[in-house]
């Protein structure tokens, strides 16, 4: 009997283990097969201590596939413009209309144009890549997280925060150098920590008391724009980063329903908000440069 019960015993653990030996490598299989948008960018390699991620190699194909036609197109300008041309010198110009419209003056405009075009075509391009076929299905199996998931080449820059937080910060940092370069180092200085208004009060308190309440307060609103300023950092780049990462989960979310027919009207839909967004973002950098060369009392 006690043989007997061992026997039985025995088959039952070998049973039990089988079972749970199936459950591993069917758990190992869920996990293989997991993957979703994530909101961070994965990596796919790296180079020496530096992490190269899916978003960071999109944005590295955008300034290559930019710098390439910049060089082929410089050969080709003519006097008498082609098609290319032609259609190019339309965009410039139509840009430049917008731009007048912010800067009120088209010598301001010429002076930011090369910037600000950068931001709008750097951009629009990556918003465009991000919905492309192939960006987000071809990649490798990788470990992420403790799981064995599949990992995408390319992910849309854009869609990752780092890269729309890079660009705010460029942006914000250009328009303080342009408005020192405007106003000089001591007068921009003044327009967030206004000395100037307290060294004015003993020179105008007998003409003017008035000087003892308005100066402070010009001194404190000098305080709230050093706040703006970071403020401007994280709307910029929240609102590019949010309505791009946005439209590719919609657009996985239409391909997981019915991958034939039913994301081309999303698709549609995100190529117009992606030109839309970087039209936003590069108008608010511009404003933020033409705010930045005026006059603190302007």
């Amino acid at each position: 009997m006690d043989s007997h019960n061992e026997n039985i015993n025995n088959e039952h653990d070998i049973h039990a283990g089988e079972m749970h030996t199936e459950e591993h490598v069917s758990h190992e299989e869920s996990h293989e097969e997991e993957h979703g948008h994530t909101l961070y960018a994965e990596p796919i390699g790296h180079i020496g201590n530096f992490t190269v991620t899916n978003s960071l190699l999109n944005s590295w194909l955008v300034v290559i596939l930019l710098v390439i036609f910049a060089i082929s197109f410089k050969n080709k300008i003519k006097t008498i413009p082609g098609k290319l041309q032609s259609i190019l010198e339309m965009v410039v110009e139509y840009l430049l209309g917008i731009f007048d419209s912010v800067t009120g003056d088209r010598k301001k405009s010429y002076k930011f144009f090369p910037l600000i075009f950068t931001f709008f075509i750097f951009i629009l391009l990556n918003n465009w890549v991000g919905i492309l076929p192939g960006i987000g299905s071809i990649g490798k199996m990788g470990e992420l997280e403790g799981h064995t998931v599949f990992i995408p080449f390319f992910r849309g820059a854009t869609a990752d925060l780092n890269t729309t937080l890079a660009l705010a910060i460029i942006g914000i940092v250009a328009s303080h150098i342009f408005g020192v370069l405007a106003l000089g180092a001591w007068n921009y200085f003044n327009k967030f920590i206004n000395i100037k208004a307290f060294l004015e009060i003993p020179k105008k308190v007998m003409k003017d008391p008035a000087v003892l309440i308005v100066n402070p307060i010009k001194a404190f609103i000098g305080l709230i724009e050093i706040i703006g300023e970071f403020s401007k950092m994280a709307s910029l780049a929240f609102r590019l980063y949010g309505n791009i990462f946005a439209g590719e989960v919609l657009l996985a979310s239409m391909s997981a329903i019915l991958a034939f027919g039913v994301p081309i009207p999303f698709m549609f839909l995100e190529i117009i908000v992606g030109a839309v967004q970087a039209l936003i973002f590069s108008v608010l950098v511009l404003s933020y440069f033409s705010v930045a060369v005026s006059e603190e009392e302007h």
